[in-house]
């Protein structure tokens, strides 16, 4: 691993700094997972707010609202009593994703909190935290779960399938809410997995910015660019790599200088 230049690594550090402050919280879906006390409460609209994280934050923060307003803002009660299964089908959450496909979700996450209590108690049993790659690791164990839930049918707007190539910037993303615990923006409430075992959250502008600034040199933004990402960032933060998660952040999206 190439070592990341001192100008660089000041940019990354200050950036970083900059944003994970309680002002970022407002206008940024980790708004969502943060209303709630309790974990399956918490598990469940971070999951989901980052399954409908693509697009223009505004629009992300509205349909996020809205989708927990069907659950009466009491996800995890609303997913056990399985009212969801009176949502109609067709009915529009968030771009691509609709009631069909929340309902998958929802049958999942029941299926997991009657079998493992929390999506964290699933990462313990499935040993999540002893893989190469724990994210992907907990992405298979979550799929198997919403399709033994779902009659066996998979649904790629879910989580993705391809888990060998995905970058799975969405679970990456929920797993730093959940996990990152630094008493600022992200919740930390799970101890299954460290912040040095996250990956970056890689979308298209993250991913542009770390090749503006040297980071990675791959095109694709899939799995192998975020595991080079994430191992540059480990040389300068290995326990927290994702803190800089907010400075690609605020460099790509709010249109800084690199």
């Amino acid at each position: 691993m190439k070592q990341i230049p001192h100008d660089i690594a000041e940019l990354l550090d200050a950036e970083a700094t900059r944003l994970n402050a309680p002002a970022f919280i407002d206008d940024d879906p980790v708004q969502f997972p943060r209303r709630f006390s309790s974990q399956r409460d918490i598990e469940a609209a971070a999951l989901l707010c980052a399954t409908i994280a693509w697009g223009k934050r505004e629009m992300i923060c509205r349909n996020c609202n809205r989708m927990l307003a069907l659950m009466d803002n009491k996800p995890a009660e609303y997913i056990m009593d399985g009212t969801f299964e009176e949502l109609r089908p067709e009915d529009n959450i968030h771009r691509t994703f609709f009631n069909a496909n929340l309902q998958h979700w929802l049958r999942g996450l029941r299926r997991i909190f009657e079998r493992y209590g929390t999506v964290e108690g699933l990462a313990e049993a499935r040993g999540v935290a002893g893989e190469d790659a724990p994210a992907w690791a907990l992405a298979a164990a979550l799929n198997e779960e919403l399709a033994a839930a779902n009659d066996g049918c998979r649904d790629s707007r879910c989580l993705p399938q391809n888990l060998q190539s995905t970058a799975l910037k969405r679970l990456n993303m929920a797993l730093r809410w959940l996990v990152r615990r630094d008493g600022i923006v992200d919740l930390g409430i799970w101890t299954a997995l460290t912040p040095a075992q996250l990956y970056i959250p890689l979308d298209v502008h993250v991913g542009n910015t770390a090749r503006d600034l040297g980071l990675i040199e791959r095109c694709s933004n899939d799995r192998k660019a975020v595991e080079q990402l994430t191992a540059a960032l480990r040389t300068l933060r290995p326990d927290d790599p994702t803190f800089y998660d907010y400075a690609l952040f605020g460099i790509g999206i709010e249109g800084k200088k690199v």
